[in-house]
């Protein structure tokens, strides 16, 4: 194998690998807080992306102005979810709310089918993430600098937040 071949791999791997630490992560500090498996964390990043490509696209919002208001309205669902389905079960027993966040993700899996529909959509990234730098003949996507980025400001903090909200 080549150097470059190497190297390439390596600066997708490191970032893939921040991505399933991100996605790690959400599970941690739900798990953490409200000692639940919550088999809906995949669905509610579904509709963040959602809520980004409508913003963008029915309001007319900036990019990082449609990212913020997804983070608004995913906060949003994520605190009504847990108000509706997690917490009358908190002392149940655990298999309930299993079942309970196992039919949060189909409602939400099914809700985005109807409401959205079932084909994919694209919308407009910023400059830097759409841009590739070339080091000799390794091609390296500009969102690659920015997950692992991402990845250690969230390692950082999460500690802080399942402590502070655990002891809640």
């Amino acid at each position: 194998m080549s150097l470059n071949i190497f190297l390439q791999n390596l600066s997708n791997g490191i970032s893939l690998g921040c991505l399933f630490a991100l996605i790690a992560i959400g599970y941690t500090m739900v798990y953490g807080v409200l000692r639940l498996i919550n088999f809906a964390h995949g669905d509610i990043f579904m509709m963040a992306a959602f809520f980004v490509y409508y913003s963008m696209v029915i309001f007319s919002l900036p990019w990082g102005i449609a990212c913020l208001v997804a983070v608004v309205l995913t906060m949003i669902l994520g605190r009504s979810l847990e108000r509706v389905a997690y917490r009358p079960l908190r002392n149940a027993p655990r298999i309930s709310s299993l079942c309970s966040a196992i039919g949060m993700s189909f409602l939400l899996e099914n809700f985005a089918i109807v409401v959205f529909g079932g084909r994919p959509k694209s919308f407009y990234r910023p400059e830097f993430f759409a841009k590739t730098f070339i080091l000799g003949e390794v091609r390296i996507p500009g969102v690659n600098f920015v997950t692992p980025i991402v990845t250690i400001v969230f390692l950082l903090i999460t500690p802080k937040i399942v402590t502070t909200f655990n002891n809640k």
